[in-house]
């Protein structure tokens, strides 16, 4: 297929804003200092730009989808005041010991899976092996590898410093 491009894929909770812990409200939704500039280096080196999110706070009760899709809307918001623009969004609502029924399964999608990845991968003209992955575990990391494609584990400090090494490093392997 031609015409593909390279993705950066960022998990969200603990990379683009505060891990505080089944963050489902905009009230308790922070973004990590750094992170529209994150985003917006992603986009000028030319990569599209996605979050794929476990969510189990779902599954455990905690919130619904109609709170992560409206908390969906307020990140985007907020990146988009910063000029920073993310083409889709996945995120898996499954855990193998949830609390609500509907829930209770292993799924495909769930990280360490790569299937919001992959997902990803058929609805957008996405080139896995020059594309990277962030996240702040390491099932996110298993999940990349899963993919075929680089993953970086973040752990603190400006995401956007972080961002700007990881595309110089893609950049020279390519």
């Amino acid at each position: 297929m031609t015409g593909l491009k390279p993705a950066a894929f960022f998990d969200r909770d603990g990379v683009i804003n505060r891990d505080q812990g089944y963050v489902g409200s905009p009230d308790r939704f922070e973004l990590v200092e750094g992170a529209s500039r994150a985003i917006r280096l992603c986009r000028d080196a030319g990569y599209l730009v996605f979050v794929v999110t476990n969510q189990a706070g779902m599954a455990q009760g905690y919130f619904d989808e109609e709170a992560v899709q409206a908390l969906h809307d307020h990140m985007r918001a907020l990146l988009a005041a910063d000029g920073a623009r993310l083409d889709d969004i996945r995120y898996c609502p499954h855990h193998p010991e949830a609390k609500r029924p509907a829930y209770r399964k292993a799924c495909p999608c769930r990280k360490p899976e790569a299937g919001m990845i992959l997902d990803l991968a058929k609805s957008w003209p996405v080139d896995l092996a020059h594309s990277f992955l962030i996240g702040d575990k390491q099932s996110d990391l298993e999940a990349a590898g899963r993919a075929q494609m680089r993953g970086f584990l973040y752990c603190a400090g400006p995401l956007d410093l972080f961002v700007a090494d990881v595309i110089s490093r893609m950049a020279e392997m390519a």
